[in-house]
């Protein structure tokens, strides 16, 4: 029997309460990425010669990890997003969303360069060309990652904490946290690579916060829960908390 279309239940798609946990997958793999490639690198090095001479075996895990971690981001987009709802303000939601999705580009352009200067050295080549591609591609990693990138990040956490400040969407501590992290990153991404920790840290602070939300993790009793409801099913807090 033909089912007419007028018979058919048409269904509303819903973000998984779990799916925050992208959120932490990405914190996890991107932390991971970047501790292994500071480790991998010695201290002290002729400009590029740091990615020759560097532990081969770090630096193709850290390339691998990477594409992993930009999808787990990418989701992660998603999820605050559904969070923002129909409280979403255009103008800073699209500064947001921008940021979050150039981040992302850079990020897996700084990780191409980085994966392509690892294999410079399977060449086995040991000549004055070798060794300025070597020095190019360094500077343009950097560049990418440092200058563009993190740079991006800070945008993103920046119209974010703007937005929550405006839509009381999120606690107030974390709102300063989050302009606090946004302004170091902005300012100091360029003097340490261990500034870029930040931000997966301060991802995986929002994620395991919109988990506690939406009741995935529950840090209260039953009874607690039954006396107090002040958990949504969705990703994202309630307006008005704090």
């Amino acid at each position: 029997m033909t089912e007419h279309a007028t018979q058919r239940r048409i269904r509303k798609l819903s973000t998984p309460r779990a799916a925050a946990l992208a959120g932490v997958l990405f914190a996890v793999l991107f932390g991971t990425a970047l501790v292994m490639i500071k480790t991998a690198l010695p201290e002290g090095g002729q400009p590029g010669s740091q990615w020759i001479d560097g532990a081969s075996g770090k630096l193709r895990v850290a390339a691998v990890l990477m594409p992993f971690a930009g999808i787990a981001f990418l989701w992660f987009i998603g999820v605050v997003r559904d969070g923002l709802g129909k409280y979403e303000d255009k103008f800073f939601s699209t500064v947001f969303f921008g940021s979050g999705l150039l981040f992302l580009a850079m990020m897996f352009a700084s990780s191409a360069v980085g994966a392509g200067l690892v294999a410079l050295r399977a060449t086995k080549e040991d000549s004055a060309a070798t060794g300025d591609v070597a020095v190019f591609g360094e500077h343009v990693l950097i560049a990418l990652s440092n200058t563009y990138a993190l740079r991006m990040a800070g945008v993103f956490m920046f119209s974010l904490a703007t937005i929550w400040l405006k839509t009381r969407l999120m606690p107030t501590w974390l709102i300063a946290v989050t302009y606090v992290a946004s302004v170091a990153i902005l300012v100091a991404s360029d003097f340490s690579i261990w500034v870029t920790i930040v931000f997966p840290v301060w991802v995986l602070l929002v994620s395991l916060l919109a988990l506690v939300r939406a009741g995935v993790i529950d840090l209260r009793h039953d009874d607690d829960r039954d006396d107090n409801n002040d958990v949504t099913p969705r990703a994202g807090p309630r307006p008005g908390r704090s």
